[in-house]
């Protein structure tokens, strides 16, 4: 009897460390889809209305409207930044139901008045440049660069370059991808971030103009840098 009774509870013991250890597995799975879903990030919604952006122009029967974002790269969970493009917000609107073929490749920028605008650029183009103003690398030790001390002077030392983990620089690129306006037929309205090539300070910019010219029309918004 004793015997019954002691290999009855094994089995219940087994079974209940079973269920918690499926359990924790699940909820690794959990977590890591989380995580999955934060990377690939979010598309930019488009605002209430055309007012709601800086300047707006008509394009036959859809309207564009921007905003001048400089140096940052705006997504719907964090601001970016890169000194080598400046970023102009898109929304496009139209009649209820309406389609339009959208690209990059419709929007140039003239900065300054000058003759030939700045084509846009495809958003993979950033990546490069592109940075996180809110992370913070560790602290580094100083790197020795000298040889060995012969009991001259130490040799010349210089902090250590400390890189983004990979992991948070594929998530950084995955949502700007995501908030960059988006390519083919799309329903109206929609939105997103054009890229141009332009690097310095933006108080050297004076004016901007984005000028489209794609399957609606053309239209020139002058912008607020």
């Amino acid at each position: 009897m004793q015997f019954y009774v002691g290999f009855r509870t094994g089995i219940v013991i087994a079974a209940v460390a079973a269920a918690v250890f499926c359990q924790g597995l699940a909820g690794q799975d959990t977590q890591k889809d989380a995580k999955s879903h934060e990377a690939k990030g979010l598309p930019l919604p488009p605002r209430a209305s055309p007012a709601d952006y800086q300047a707006h122009a008509q394009a036959g029967a859809v309207t564009i409207a921007a905003d001048f974002a400089g140096h940052g790269v705006p997504t719907p969970e964090s601001v970016f930044s890169t000194e080598d493009y400046v970023v102009v917000e898109v929304g496009l609107y139209g009649p209820a139901g309406s389609h339009l073929n959208v690209s990059y490749k419709d929007f140039s920028l003239r900065i300054n008045g000058k003759k030939s605008p700045l084509p846009a650029q495809p958003y993979e183009v950033v990546f490069h440049s592109l940075k996180d103003p809110e992370w913070e690398p560790p602290p580094s030790e100083a790197k020795s660069k000298g040889g060995i001390n012969t009991g001259g002077a130490q040799g010349d030392s210089a902090p250590v370059v400390v890189k983004m983990p990979i992991g948070l620089v594929l998530a950084m690129e995955q949502k700007v991808q995501k908030a960059s306006i988006p390519e083919g037929d799309r329903a109206l309205p929609e939105a997103g971030l054009i890229y141009f090539q332009h690097g310095g300070k933006l108080s050297g910019i004076h004016s901007a103009e984005l000028i489209y010219a794609g399957a609606a029309g053309k239209a020139t918004l002058n912008l607020q840098p």
